[in-house]
């Protein structure tokens, strides 16, 4: 393990900036945490289905606050996307060849999950497994696969959007709120707001790449702000305090994303600046550093498989010939609660054995084909001579 750390140590290139790398593996963390904490797959009847903790235990709203950290991934996916266009310009690239690189990176990993899942949704209806738990199962299991394809077309569309203000989008979501819940328009205009709800920290992140966002009353600005926005929304406007979708609510901040998450999501990426400082101050730790490195070489990987990992234990759970505190049992109480925090590390333990057989396929592939992951091929190439 020392060996490993110190080669990654070693391989991170001097000018490459661990802070962001580091806000990047929080919002991993996040969103594996928050949908270990509040999604409970119950199974009754013969069947499973997911019921929402936050449904049934709304003093759990907060946990949403916390584990809801989709506006750093396009913080972060903006800054470095900018980061990338300009440097490949300046390189003479193409349009053509940078997107084909960058969204290689998004999707390899894609292929993987769809054909195991395909395998399984079909080995479970041959087993006789209803219609409505391969559906629910396979749902869950694939329900990242939005947040991808929402980040390839922002990604995609980086030169046009790279001088954004992000002032524009967050308009477009102020009126088409306006339009759905103060004038009574349809609820199908609210998906617009999926493109310009997560195009506002992804500007934030170009223009961060362009050298703003400098400075701490930037981000005390947009904490306060943001912060003081959502709270106002929720106690006089009407949103709903969770920032995640509860299953049953009339409302929904996330599907599709509201005014409210829009301005959370501001006062996240304040606070990400904020972090900045002292997160670069603990990466100076060589064992730190190296875990926030394997965090992103894997991010895709870890991502898309963190729901699998907490079905694969629950399904295993379902052979002990019972239905275990936390896992298959109704979200009503603390007790539910403390048990689910215990069965967190064993989701986590699944989670590695996910990640030891998929990682391969965001990694590029082994035998001297160049990673083509930008600013971390010697990071990968320590990884792998571990």
């Amino acid at each position: 393990m020392r060996e490993l750390i110190r080669r990654i140590a070693a391989a991170t290139p001097a000018d490459r900036d661990r802070g962001v790398d580091a806000l990047r593996a929080l919002a991993i963390l996040g969103v594996m945490l928050g949908h270990w904490l509040v999604t409970a797959l119950v199974a009754d009847s013969g069947t499973v289905r997911v019921v929402s903790p936050l449904r049934r235990l709304p003093q759990l709203t907060p946990a949403s606050w916390l584990f809801q950290t989709l506006a750093l991934f396009f913080l972060v996916g903006g800054q470095m996307a900018a980061k990338s266009w300009a440097a490949a310009r300046a390189r003479g690239g193409t349009y053509r060849r940078w997107l084909g690189a960058r969204t290689a990176r998004l999707f390899r990993p894609v292929v993987a999950v769809l054909v195991v899942w395909s395998v399984v949704a079909g080995a479970l209806l041959v087993a006789g497994a209803g219609l409505q738990t391969v559906h629910t199962l396979g749902k869950l299991a694939l329900s990242p696969l939005w947040f991808l394809l929402v980040f390839a077309v922002l990604t995609a569309a980086t030169p046009l959007v790279a001088r954004l203000h992000p002032l524009w989008p967050l308009a477009v979501v102020l009126h088409i709120d306006l339009i759905r819940f103060g004038l009574g328009g349809p609820a199908w205009l609210g998906w617009a707001n999926v493109a310009a709800g997560w195009l506002v920290p992804y500007c934030l992140g170009a223009a961060w790449a362009r050298g703003g966002l400098r400075g701490r009353a930037t981000g005390w600005v947009l904490l306060s702000v943001g912060g003081a926005t959502t709270a106002g929304l929720v106690l006089w406007a009407g949103y709903p305090a969770a920032m995640v979708g509860v299953p049953g609510a009339g409302i929904s901040n996330l599907n599709p994303p509201t005014l409210a998450a829009v301005a959370f999501g501001l006062a996240q990426c304040g606070a990400a600046l904020l972090l900045l400082g002292p997160l670069r101050r603990i990466l100076r730790r060589p064992a730190v550093r190296a875990a926030v490195a394997l965090m992103n070489l894997s991010a895709m990987t870890l991502f898309l498989w963190h729901q699998t990992a907490m079905m694969a234990v629950t399904a295993v759970g379902l052979l002990t010939g019972g239905f275990l505190p936390g896992l298959h049992t109704l979200p009503d109480g603390a007790g539910w609660v403390l048990a689910r925090l215990a069965w967190l590390p064993v989701f986590a333990l699944a989670l590695l054995v996910c990640w030891a057989a998929f990682r391969a396929y965001e990694q590029g592939r082994r035998g001297g084909t160049k990673v083509v992951r930008e600013g971390r091929p010697a990071e990968a190439r320590a990884v792998r001579r571990a």
